[in-house]
Parts: C-alpha cells; structure tokens; sequence
C-alpha cells in the first residue's frame, strides 16, 4: 500500500532521507522493514516561528514496489500537417507549438531573435558595451524575457490551467523534478537555457519549424481574417490562423497593430524600482537567526502593503541572485532580477512597485490607447538621460531614498554595467514616489533590519506587465475582430509569468486545432 503523510521537521532532517526514514518510522508507528521507498510529494518552508520547520507531504510505499512514473506526452509527426503560425518563442509560443504537435498541427513559429546560445553574445555587449541589440536580448530571442531572468515557476494562476502539466513537461525536458515538490519552484538562468534548447530540438524533431532572426513586420488582414505575414527579409508567408506570442515588451507590434486597425485596450500594470540587499541581511530577517546554516536555501521575501489605496508590493524577488540590464532599445534603461539554481551569489534583489491605474495616465497622455505605454517608455528614457545616456542605472541608498537626499556614493553592485548617483524622486512622478518612499517605511516596520542604508535601489523596475492588452472573445481566444488572430501570454494581457503564459499557449493551441 502506499501511505500519504504530511509532516514537520527539521530542515537536517528534510535533507537526509535515513532520518527522515526514521522520523515517518517512529511518527506513524510503521516498521521500517516495510517500508520500500519514501517518495518526497510537496514541500514547503515555514519559518514563521524561531524555530524553523519543513513541511513534508510524502507518499509512504509499505510492502509495495516503488516504481517511478514517467509522464511523456504524445507528440505526432506532424510535417506534412496543416499549420498554424506562432509569433514568438517564449513560453507562451513555445508551450502552444508542443500542444499543436500533441494535436497533429504543425507549428510555424517565428522567432525575431537569436538561439539562446547566441543571445549570450549580445548580453555580454549589452552589460560591458553598453550596446543594445533590439532583436536579441533579456526579452527578445529563443526563450523569451524568462530564459535569462532566471526561471521563476511559483504563480497564483492555477485556476486557468494544469500547473502540474507545465512542470511536468520542463521535467521531460530536462528540468530537475524537484520543481514538482517545492512550494515556490524555481530553475536557475544556468540552467533554463538547456531546457529551452531541448524543446526546440522536440519541435523539430516532430516536424515543426522554427524561424529566428525573422522579425515580423506586417499581417495581412481581409474581411476581418489574417490572411498572411510579412517578415523582415520581405519572406511572405500566408495563413489562416495566428498565435500572436510577442511578450510584453514587443512595442513594434503594438504600433503594428494600431496601424492595422486592430483594436486595442489600455492595461494597468506595476511600475517602481529594484533594490538589492546583502542575501546574508534577508537571511538573518526571514529565518530570525545570525546564520543560515546549511541546509536551509537562500530566503526569499514577499511583501505588499496598501498605501493611498494603491497596492506597493515586492516583485519577481531574486534571492542569492543578480540585476540585469533589459533594455530592449538604445536610449532606455530597464532593470530586471534573476538567479542561478543554487541561488549563490551574495546579494538578493526585489523589484518595489507601485499598482498604477489607466487613468494615472490621462494627465499625461489623454486617452491614448497607448498612454501607459508612452508613460513607460518616458520614465525609462529619462533614467537613460540621468545615466549619463548610457546603459548604467540610476541608484541611491534605501534611507537616502526615503529621505529624498542624493547619496554621496554608491558601493558596487550586481549590476554590472555600474550605477550614477543619482535622486531618484526627481525620475518619477510625485505619486510613485511617495508611494514608494511610505512603502519602504511600512516594509521596515514588518522586516526589522530592512531600512538600511547599505541597500541600493536602482531605477527603474518598469517591464512587471504589459501595459496594452489585446481583448479576446473569451469562448473563441480570437480576437474580439479579426478571425484566426490569437492574442496569446504576457504580451497580449492574458499571463504574468513563465507558467501562466505556457498555460495560455496551451489553450490558444487547443482552440487552434
């Protein structure tokens, strides 16, 4: 038979699976000769008390076999198959060109980057030259914005989707299935890469193709119905069905679109700054103890306050990790987080936002359908220009910020293309900052230890979601106009993470198919 316990330990003994063979022995009063295999089902951290505990959920094998499952799924050649096109290869595009094999379509996806090996290039002379590749870098390439920042699985989203199915795939893929047990999964930058290149290698080997360095730069549409695409080498290539994937910082098909007639909406999203502490400072606050020890992971944080009736919470929080710059044209800077899978380097870092409204908007840019967008882009060009126009990022000290005072010097950071002292409240809005300045207070007040003037912020954390969304008839998940356009992920408003936007693809696939 086989058992299932939850149980509490000590995170020793959650690492050492004789002791814990003996604690579940003595726990649950089960002889020990009985037992074949103990098999590790959920786990989670709680470190609410002094005392910290590790939440077990096991499958206990008494007088059985243990026979480890293998989920495959059930990919068809589908070469000489019907096709639908799928503009990008991040998640979403990505997940959607699996479901389509499954489904015996074959997928056409068309990538404006590079191989994700070849991104590396390109990031490499965006943090030591300062040159940004408009077609490949944190957010544009094979991947998408997740494969370099870091692999982030945990979301809130289950009720849009399997979330076990998603893991399941990263795990047929190469992915450790240790994300299939822990709380709030996580892969690392080190190794999301090899994963997405498997996946790639699935897609062609079942007979889908994958175009890169093909930026998309013009549908067609007749009678309300897209009819064919135009790429940047003037490649046309006809269709009758698109999944439109683009990832929430693909401006140029937004004006695309615009100009095509395609109706869109405004979006509110987040908007603020990164900060980055020493891991060993959030180490000390989150687990109540002067040292880590070793088998306790690098601790996270999660924080949301409401200040002014706007929510200012932590976001895409990187623990032992690094801030990247993710600029995706010349003259902007943006900030992002991610980290290795053992989460090792000796500072953590969080985006700090502030929930930003559409009407927020219209004292700037009226009604605009692109008001957020053009409010975006006006901060991030103006922490270009107070950078020095160039990729470096504008940063104060944490109490500096909050007390609106120009730090007389910054400490090296983790960003690597350096950092200008610079006053922060003299980039955004006084309603951000203020935000952010009584945010940081309230966060203080929950963290003791967090306000210190040894943490950084840097400027801005601008990219959490897109701020345009394509609306989509709920039933169909075409547009709400324009037959076989399917608006698709992040970039479309549907999805806010590496799952969430599998999960979409997935269903924009089914109703492809």
């Amino acid at each position: 038979m086989i058992k299932s316990v939850q149980i509490r330990v000590d995170p020793e003994i959650a690492e050492k699976k004789h002791l814990l063979f003996n604690k579940i022995s003595n726990d649950f009063n089960i002889q020990k000769k009985t037992v074949s295999h103990i098999e590790i089902v959920k786990k989670s951290i709680d470190a609410r008390q002094k005392k910290i505990l590790i939440n077990l959920k096991i499958d206990v094998y008494i007088n059985e076999k243990f026979i480890p499952k293998k989920i495959l799924s059930n990919y068809q050649n589908v070469k000489n198959s019907r096709e639908v096109l799928i503009i990008g290869a991040g998640p979403a595009g990505l997940f959607a060109a699996l479901k389509l094999i499954e489904n015996g379509i074959k997928p056409i996806i068309i990538e404006r980057g590079k191989k994700v090996r070849n991104r590396r290039r390109d990031l490499a002379k965006l943090t030591k030259e300062h040159i940004v590749n408009t077609d490949s870098n944190y957010c544009f390439g094979e991947g998408g914005a997740g494969t370099f920042s870091d692999g982030k699985l945990y979301t809130r989203s289950k009720k849009r989707g399997d979330v076990d199915n998603i893991l399941n795939i990263l795990v047929e893929h190469g992915a450790t299935p240790q994300i299939k047990i822990d709380a709030h999964p996580h892969i690392g930058t080190n190794k999301l890469p090899k994963i997405i290149e498997n996946i790639r290698e699935r897609i062609i080997e079942y007979g889908g193709e994958i175009l890169f360095n093909s930026r998309l730069v013009d549908i067609k549409i007749q009678n309300n119905r897209v009819s064919s695409v135009t790429l940047m080498d003037k490649t046309e290539i006809n269709c009758s069905k698109i999944i439109l994937a683009t990832g929430h910082s693909a401006r140029d098909i937004f004006e695309l679109l615009k100009n095509k007639g395609v109706f869109l909406e405004k979006k509110s999203f987040a908007l603020g700054i990164r900060v980055e502490h020493s891991q060993d400072l959030i180490d000390q606050i989150q687990y109540k103890c002067n040292s880590r020890g070793e088998y306790l992971p690098p601790a996270p944080y999660s924080i949301s306050k409401q200040i002014n009736g706007r929510g200012v919470y932590s976001f895409c929080m990187c623990p032992g990790g690094i801030i990247a710059p993710c600029a995706t044209s010349q003259n902007e800077v943006v900030t992002n987080g991610w980290s290795p899978s053992k989460r090792d380097y000796p500072s953590s870092n969080s985006g700090i936002v502030v929930e930003l409204k559409n009407n927020d908007f219209n004292e700037f840019y009226k009604h605009n359908v692109f008001a957020g967008l053009e409010f975006q882009k006006n901060i991030e060009k103006s922490a270009w220009e107070m950078a020095g126009k160039t990729q470096k990022v504008p940063a104060q000290r944490l109490v500096d910020f909050i007390n609106g005072k120009t730090s007389i010097d910054i400490p090296k950071t983790s960003y690597l293309p350096g950092t200008v002292s610079s006053n922060l409240k003299d980039l955004f809005p006084k309603f951000i900052y203020k935000n952010l300045q009584q945010g940081f207070i309230e966060f203080g007040k929950q963290m003791n230890g967090y306000l210190t003037n040894e943490a950084i912020v840097h400027a801005p954390e601008s990219r959490t979601s897109s701020p345009v969304r394509i609306p989509r008839n709920p039933q169909t998940l075409e547009h709400i106009k324009i037959k076989g356009l399917y608006p698709c992920g992040e970039g479309a408003g549907y999805a806010g993470g590496i799952i969430s936007a599998a999960i979409d693809g997935q269903k924009c696939a089914e109703m492809c198919s």
